[in-house]
């Protein structure tokens, strides 16, 4: 087959057809809010050297090829500068364009083209090493309603505050737009306090803001699959201790820590917990409202107001307690080992890499060509096949995370098509082990591969135990005691790791 493709392929005016651009999204992690484009004339005689303009992180557009003198615009490395069509401007963005999005996803998805050249409507260029294929829509929570159910009852003072947080206009108004939700919450809290100056003692507000920091970010930067199960109530208290440990054992404004007990600089500090990076504030929820009383009715919130309730008493312990609680939370572990831990590894959120597919590339940026029709590979994987003039051919690498493995389809999407040599390195990846785990835990075929990170094996591997009330994944089966362990050498979900050097 993939020798009558070649030959067809080779026929003067005969276009195969080969899938649309889909629709990409603006993102540098931990970058700067405004990523620049260019004036594409401009572009072609002096390079990125005086932007036209800007668009937002997390805004979205499907890219285009354009082309000057019959050949795509690049650098002098040959990554593309690619034009594009805005889909949503994340500075702009309301409840509406989350349906715009999603409508645009789908389409782009079942559309085949014969290349990938824009329009003569298009004018401006954008590095495409600052787009990705992302297809989380920008999230909103629902407008207030009027109608109540009965609040769950207060897990004490400060909960209460928390909650009253929640529910505010202070917290609705830090929502209202996309873009820079994280210093939004910060304000709003800080108007909250202003709001309230005599409801609570300050110190008491002050705690109450600090223990939602942590509870958003041990929600969110755990598996929220895992709901209110024991595993996941267990990984979430590991979650709060490395940021009670950042805040308290040992402040660093590296990892955030501005003051002893600043465990909200620590907690949403975008470089040590990337959750709260611009673009994931946008699409996941972090900053949201989520303890609103008017939404416990839904699924998605009764869910996560379950797994608040169910963490809030262990996690505000791990803040505010002393040593003889952090033994109670965690029992059997060594006190200097729950003090010194302020990192753990999230095998399944790490970087994939394939060593049983010696010519599978990842392509941040390039141009493949056949004939006269250009197409834009752009952070994707691909398998690379044999070599030509100029470049190789090469088939789509599709890779599927299951709950324990990554599935891989390899796909001839591009029959025919050449990309540029310059852009395949087939060197191996360094550090990629099973599971992202030690030689000799896993036993059987490998699901998947992670490469690890430098510190991981500085430090000292935890298994760190619980004892809870699991109520399952969907929070809603009668509570059972029980105990269980996160971590260890040859957990293949999570790593925690104490005295990291």
């Amino acid at each position: 087959m993939k020798r009558l493709l070649l030959a067809l392929a080779a026929v003067p005016g005969l276009a195969l057809a080969i899938p649309a651009t889909p629709v990409m999204t603006l993102y540098q992690f931990n970058g700067p809010l405004d990523i620049p484009y260019y004036d594409a004339d401009a572009f072609l005689r002096n390079g990125p050297a005086s932007p036209a303009g800007a668009l937002s992180q997390g805004s979205s557009v499907i890219p285009c090829l354009v082309l000057k003198n019959g050949q795509p615009l690049t650098d002098a490395t040959g990554t593309p500068y690619v034009g594009f069509k805005l889909v949503v401007d994340s500075r702009a963005a309301t409840p509406a364009s989350v349906e715009k999005f999603k409508q645009a996803v789908a389409e782009r998805k079942t559309l085949a083209v014969a290349n990938h050249h824009c329009d003569a409507s298009v004018r401006h260029v954008i590095d495409v090493r600052k787009l990705y294929p992302m297809e989380k829509a920008p999230f909103f929570d629902p407008p207030p309603v009027s109608a109540r159910r009965l609040a769950r009852p207060d897990q004490g003072e400060l909960d209460r505050i928390v909650k009253a947080f929640h529910n505010s206009p202070q917290c609705e108004s830090a929502n209202g737009s996309v873009v820079g939700r994280r210093s939004a919450l910060a304000r709003a809290w800080d108007q909250f306090a202003r709001a309230n100056p005599g409801h609570w003692p300050a110190r008491t507000l002050e705690q109450a803001r600090q223990l939602d920091y942590v509870m958003r970010t041990a929600l969110f930067e755990g598996h929220l699959e895992r709901g209110c199960n024991a595993y996941g109530a267990c990984e979430r208290n590991v979650i709060a201790l490395s940021i009670r440990n950042r805040g308290k054992e040992g402040c660093s404004r590296i990892q955030g820590c501005s003051a002893p007990g600043d465990f909200q600089g620590v907690a949403s500090k975008p470089s040590q917990y990337n959750i709260w990076d611009e673009y994931l504030t946008q699409v996941t929820g972090l900053t949201a409202c989520f303890l609103r009383q008017d939404l416990s009715h839904t699924e998605r919130y009764a869910r996560l107001q379950a797994m608040y309730e169910q963490s809030l008493p262990d996690v505000q312990r791990i803040l505010f307690g002393d040593d003889v609680e952090l033994r109670e939370i965690f029992p059997g572990a060594a006190l200097t080992d729950l003090k010194s831990l302020k990192h753990y590894y999230h095998a399944p959120a790490m970087g994939k890499c394939f060593p049983g597919y010696g010519r599978a590339a990842y392509i941040s940026g390039a141009v493949a060509r056949n004939g006269r029709d250009f197409a834009l590979i752009a952070n994707t994987r691909i398998q690379v096949e044999g070599r030509t003039d100029g470049g190789y051919f090469f088939q789509d690498f599709i890779v599927t995370a299951k709950d324990d493995r990554d599935e891989i389809r390899i796909v001839d999407n591009y029959p025919g098509f050449v990309i540029d040599a310059r852009k395949i390195d087939l060197k191996p990846t360094a550090r990629c082990v099973p599971y992202g785990i030690p030689a000799g835990c896993e036993s059987g075929e490998p699901g998947r591969y992670r490469t690890t990170p430098g510190w991981l094996n500085t430090g000292r591997s935890l298994e760190l135990r619980c004892h809870l009330e699991d109520r399952g994944e969907n929070c809603q089966t009668p509570a059972v005691a029980k105990t269980v362990g996160v971590g260890g050498r040859c957990d293949t979900q999570m790593r925690p790791v104490a005295g990291v050097k």
